[in-house]
């Protein structure tokens, strides 16, 4: 198996990468050349019809697009250490946690990365007044986790490091390349970030 997927500073692919380096598990990555739009190659569209980052292809040809499909297949073939929870309620808060990092953080610092960043200026036709409107709610969204996280847990879903942990900690990395910092009076998602920079799976 193989896959295909960019180089950093792309989240998803990223994500991926970050779990399988938590799992201990190798597989080759081929890096399509966003930039130079190999995502929206013949041979890429045959893999992925959204000409999207990452795709998994199998040893007989079946490809697995998204990046928490593709997880939930290795966690399946690798369960330890388990990364989705293995009680009901672990399974839940980690479910959860995952759907509110990419609903009210990854799709704001998304928007922004489209429609008003001048990387992407030359790829689609901006709204730049829309693009820029997200920086406040990436802003606003991070306080909310910063309450949240209050508390003193260590990951998002309480002591057990997750997909939740994953899907934030890429999330923000990207949003620091675009522009978007965390705000100084969030200190206990500046902590977090640290913590999760620290592991070793960082690097991938």
């Amino acid at each position: 198996m193989k896959l295909y997927g960019e180089a950093m500073p792309a989240p998803n692919p990223r994500r991926v990468r970050i779990f399988l380096a938590e799992k201990g598990v190798e597989v080759p990555e081929i890096q399509i050349g966003l930039r130079q739009g190999g995502h929206r190659s013949p041979e890429h569209l045959a893999r992925n019809s959204l000409g999207q980052v990452p795709v998994l292809e199998l040893d007989d040809g079946t490809t697995i697009s998204e990046t928490v499909a593709i997880c939930r297949y290795f966690e399946v073939l690798h369960p330890d250490p388990p990364l989705f929870g293995v009680s009901a309620l672990e399974q839940a808060m980690v479910e959860m946690w995952t759907r509110r990092i990419e609903l009210r953080l990854t799709v704001p610092v998304g928007m922004f990365w489209r429609h008003a960043h001048p990387f992407t200026a030359h790829l689609l036709k901006q709204n730049r007044e829309f693009g820029e409107s997200n920086r406040e709610v990436v802003e606003n969204i991070q306080l909310w986790l910063d309450r949240e996280i209050a508390d003193g847990r260590p990951f998002l879903t309480g002591d057990t490091y997750t997909i939740a942990d994953i899907a934030a900690q890429t999330t923000l990395d990207f949003a620091n390349f675009t522009g978007l910092s965390t705000p100084a009076e969030a200190k206990h998602v500046l902590a977090w970030r640290e913590r999760m920079a620290a592991r070793p799976s960082a690097g991938a």
